[in-house]
């Protein structure tokens, strides 16, 4: 649920478009214009890139909701300002002295990139470089800052709400210091016997690292396994609440839910990472929005993995996390929200020849306030096409239907399954919003981009993937086949 208003169109329009006939309204798109019979608000438009003709167009420069196809841009900005081998370096660094016997008399300070795909592994590869370095005991604390951004506010209900209380994992907090997508993880195992408590572990560690309030009881061998977890913020601590049964045979389950505060999260893997790899921390953990010291000097670094892998997992998966990561990323202010990220993307867009108007608060798209129209996605599409140099590392973000992760996706025929590469957006609160864009390539062989944005009103709340995909693929096989 997001909490703003969504205010689509004026009535006036609105009465307009349903007015107009089918063939008006579904000019090469006559499968996916039926739905605006039904009161859905569409636009769309498909067309070839070598000679810039259109095959189908519907309302393309009306603006709408976008949703995760937002992704598409951000992957854009970001490929525009940094390229795609680039890595967000993390390093651990402390102005203390240390001596002969491998004590650093004093703090240890975790610097957090923004990396959006640091994850456990990497700090247990920073704990080694750290005890390569020779450090055994640490006299201080813990210090892990997200100076560069974090706490950051958030901007939809979702993410308002996950501050005390989630049970979801996509709903991520932000932090320039999070692990782990802004996700806690435990191992969920069968118990000893029947109607024993189940056994939970942590998935990151050895040692439990994230209270549980274990409610999982142990059926007999051939038993249900129905699970279900939330985490709860209680006095300040996360908390994750496990109910349900697990069957004796069944395999251990990993579950993931956000946590409340992604520093504190970085703070208690890192300190158990630490241990593990044979160094002592005495003075605990801490958390904080300064940058460490001029004087500290780096005793520990790692690299992430590069830009164009990043993009990947971010639009096959719709991170959100990741994406608003490199939203905050891209801004060009100190500790900056959401919204100072998405005005660097739309000063990129800004400079796309023919996109227009363009309205963005957030990489992810999870705010409903951004807008777009199928014509502009249509010239960001082209305009990338054009960059020899990053479309490659753009377009392996996109899925092909016939082998996308996304399941809803592989349907329509062998056409459409293989010659189209896009990426999906799908919005339910305050109104249902499906939305797609990407390339197909046809018969012959030439390259062609195609959008379409399908957003709800308040007397069409509902709308699913199956009533956009159906008909949308019948009218991309039609063109693909054509040409």
């Amino acid at each position: 649920m997001l909490r703003r208003p969504f205010l689509l169109l004026s009535l006036p329009v609105f009465v307009w478009l349903l007015l107009l006939p089918l063939s008006a309204l579904g000019s090469g798109f006559t499968e996916l214009g039926r739905l605006a019979e039904r009161g859905f608000v569409i636009g769309a438009e498909a067309r070839l890139l070598d000679n810039d003709e259109v095959l189908g167009s519907i309302a393309p420069e009306h603006q709408l909701s976008p949703a995760s196809v937002s992704k598409a841009y951000l992957a854009a900005a970001a490929l525009d300002r940094w390229g795609p081998q680039h890595r967000f370096t993390t390093r651990l660094a402390s102005d203390a002295v240390l001596d002969g016997e491998g004590v650093l008399r004093g703090d240890l300070v975790f610097e957090g990139s923004g990396d959006p795909g640091l994850a456990t592994e990497d700090l247990w590869r920073l704990s080694q470089r750290l005890h390569q370095r020779g450090v055994r005991e640490v006299t201080g604390r813990l210090v892990i800052s997200q100076w560069r951004f974090g706490p950051v506010a958030c901007l939809t209900t979702d993410r308002c709400e996950g501050r005390e209380r989630v049970a979801n994992t996509y709903s991520a907090l932000l932090s320039a210091a999070g692990i782990n997508h802004g996700n806690w993880c435990v191992n969920v195992a069968p118990g000893g016997e029947a109607q024993a408590p189940a056994r939970i572990t942590s998935c990151d560690s050895q040692a439990p690292i994230v209270a549980v309030d274990n409610q999982v009881i142990t059926l007999a061998s051939g038993g249900a396994t129905e699970l279900d977890a939330e985490r709860i913020t209680r006095d300040g601590e996360d908390v994750m609440v496990l109910r349900g049964t697990i069957a004796g045979d069944a395999a251990p389950r990993d579950v993931y839910r956000t946590s409340g505060d992604p520093a504190t999260q970085t703070a208690r893997t890192l300190a158990a990472m630490l241990e593990q790899a044979g160094i002592r921390v005495g003075g605990g953990q801490a958390t904080t929005v300064q940058p460490p010291s001029p004087a500290a000097r780096t005793l520990a670094s790692i690299e992430g993995r590069p830009l164009q892998a990043l993009l990947v997992d971010t639009l096959h998966y719709s991170n959100n996390f990741m994406a608003d990561m490199l939203t905050l990323g891209l801004a060009e202010v100190p500790r900056p929200s959401l919204p100072d990220g998405a005005a660097a993307i739309e000063h990129f867009v800004a400079g796309i020849p023919d996109h227009g108007s363009f309205t963005l608060e957030s990489g992810s798209g999870l705010t409903p306030e951004n807008r777009t129209t199928a014509r502009g996605i249509n010239a960001l599409l082209a305009s990338f096409y054009h960059r020899p140099a990053l479309f490659p590392a753009f377009v392996a973000g996109l899925q092909t239907p016939s082998n996308g992760v996304m399941r809803f996706l592989h349907r329509g025929s062998p056409i459409v399954q293989n010659r189209v590469m896009l990426k999906t957006g799908t919005l339910n609160q305050p109104v249902a919003v499906r939305a797609v864009g990407g390339y197909f390539r046809t018969r012959t062989g030439r390259w062609g981009v195609f959008s379409a944005l399908v957003n709800g009103t308040a007397t069409t709340p509902w709308l699913n993937w199956r009533q956009v995909l159906d008909p949308l693929t019948r009218d991309l096989e039609q063109m693909i086949d054509a040409n």
